[in-house]
């Protein structure tokens, strides 16, 4: 059997502690406050560190290509894309597109290929 009773709590939240005191550590012992950096302060800072070659850094250029292939967009309606026509290289998504794309004159596939990247101007 369950008993009744209210047990009866502070008012205040279960996850305030009146007692809490915030721990901060204190880098300048003369008392100051702490002095905020920029970013552009940092990432200078950052520069000066000799990193490993071994090292791999968000900054890095030379880091390892990823191993997922690159993800394929409809050049007209930006949805992924499963198909690519064989003729134009578009990629397009439904067959409402292919359509589309068949029935687009040479400089307009032209310029979608250049708004990818992917123009073959030889």
């Amino acid at each position: 059997m369950v008993s009744d009773k209210v047990i009866k709590t502070n008012d205040s939240p279960f996850f305030k502690n009146s007692s809490f005191k915030p721990k901060y550590r204190n880098f300048n012992n003369s008392g100051k406050k702490r002095i905020w950096r920029s970013l552009k302060q940092i990432l200078s800072q950052e520069r000066v560190v000799s990193w490993g070659s071994h090292m791999m850094h968000y900054s890095l250029i030379n880091s390892q290509p990823s191993s997922k292939p690159n993800k394929k967009y409809s050049d007209l309606s930006g949805l992924p894309a499963l198909y690519t026509d064989p003729q134009t290289k578009l990629f397009y998504a439904t067959g409402e597109e292919f359509k589309i794309i068949r029935s687009l004159p040479t400089d307009i596939n032209a310029g979608y290929l250049a708004l990818r990247g992917a123009s073959n101007n030889f």
